[in-house]
């Protein structure tokens, strides 16, 4: 059995929505032990309302809670049995596969990297969500755990969102795109200008060029590169516009009785064109490159994305991502651009 283990504390619609989902996973696959990791008598009251093999569901008691508005450092530090910081020892001790939160983002990417641990050779662990497009998904790495990445973080970022793409969701030979302010190679800032000419040298990627936010939704790569801010602005307008415009189409389908009678004849069509788009469905976003798979789902998470997050683990530990990634690195290690550590301005690594 995949042991998965579930911070029941952490989101806006914890532990309920967390519980529901663990539930959800486990009546899906019954290859799935999910560990719930939470306040156990909150916990078990909740579990109580579901119906499952008792076998797959165990709790594990974290008597403390990291607040999203908390310190980051200072949480991992000080709260010791929290459901995050317990969560991710399961995960270090080989206990769980894997780590599935909802929780405070901060306290997800510092316990990842000081509880979990970084491969050796990964300079910084990307946030990788799949995002929905008109041809299908594409992996935008990273979307949120390095605000000031330098080039060779990038080119790694490319690498690892390559054989993410490869292996888990099923693309050979990803396109793999930074994103830019315009399709020509001069164009961009210094981080963009700085990393282009890196990937173009690549050999182990399909490197197809830059890439333009509008190209984004139509599927224009299968891995979408750039550093955090970028990422996360795009992420949250895509959510942003995708909910708009389904409530924009919902509510002129209800303007006028001639609407409502079109609405009724295109609704079937239109609900699963609208799934499509429905980033729910693909689970959260792990944090790639490190000794054990972390994954973060959005913090108003309900069921449905906390199943397909837990079920996302099962791909993911099959495939061994982590062994390829660790495979790439040192293949690449000693080059130019895949150095394992970069000097910075100052000369020092």
């Amino acid at each position: 059995m995949i042991r998965v283990a579930v911070d029941a504390m952490g989101g806006d619609y914890a532990p309920a929505q967390m519980v529901a989902g663990a539930v959800e996973a486990v009546n899906a696959n019954k290859e799935i032990q999910v560990l719930l990791v939470g306040q156990e008598h909150i916990v078990s009251e909740e579990l109580k309302k579901h119906t499952y093999q008792k076998e797959q569901i165990q709790v594990v008691n974290a008597s403390e809670v990291i607040e999203t508005e908390e310190p980051p450092v200072n949480a991992i530090r000080k709260k010791k049995d929290s459901s995050i910081v317990v969560g991710m020892n399961l995960v270090k001790q080989k206990e769980a596969d894997a780590f599935v939160s909802a929780g405070s983002s901060g306290a997800i990417l510092v316990g990842g990297q000081v509880i979990v641990g970084r491969i050796k050779g990964v300079e910084r662990p990307p946030l990788a969500p799949l995002i929905p497009t008109e041809k299908g998904v594409s992996l935008l790495i990273d979307c949120g755990a390095n605000v000031d990445a330098r080039p060779s973080h990038l080119v790694q970022f490319a690498r690892m969102g390559s054989l993410y793409m490869e292996h888990v969701v099923g693309i050979k030979n990803p396109r793999v795109a930074i994103v830019n302010i315009g399709a020509e190679e001069e164009k961009g800032n210094a981080l963009v200008k700085e990393t282009f000419p890196l990937l173009k040298e690549c050999k182990d990627i399909h490197f197809t060029g830059s890439i333009e936010a509008r190209e984004i939704p139509h599927g224009g790569a299968d891995v979408i590169v750039c550093e955090a801010f970028v990422g996360n602005v795009i992420l949250k307008l895509y959510e942003g516009v995708g909910a708009t415009l389904i409530g924009k189409v919902k509510s002129g389908m209800m303007g006028s009785f001639r609407s409502k009678i079109g609405a009724l004849l295109v609704k079937p069509a239109l609900k699963e064109t609208l799934k499509s788009f429905d980033a729910s469905q693909y689970g959260g976003a792990p944090l790639l490159g490190l000794n054990g798979l972390v994954v973060k789902t959005h913090g108003n998470s309900k069921a449905i994305e906390v199943k397909n997050s837990i079920l996302q683990c099962v791909t993911f530990k099959e495939q061994g991502i982590n062994d390829k990634i660790r495979e790439s690195l040192r293949k690449n290690e000693g080059t130019p651009f895949g150095h394992t550590t970069m000097p910075n301005k100052n000369g020092q690594e």
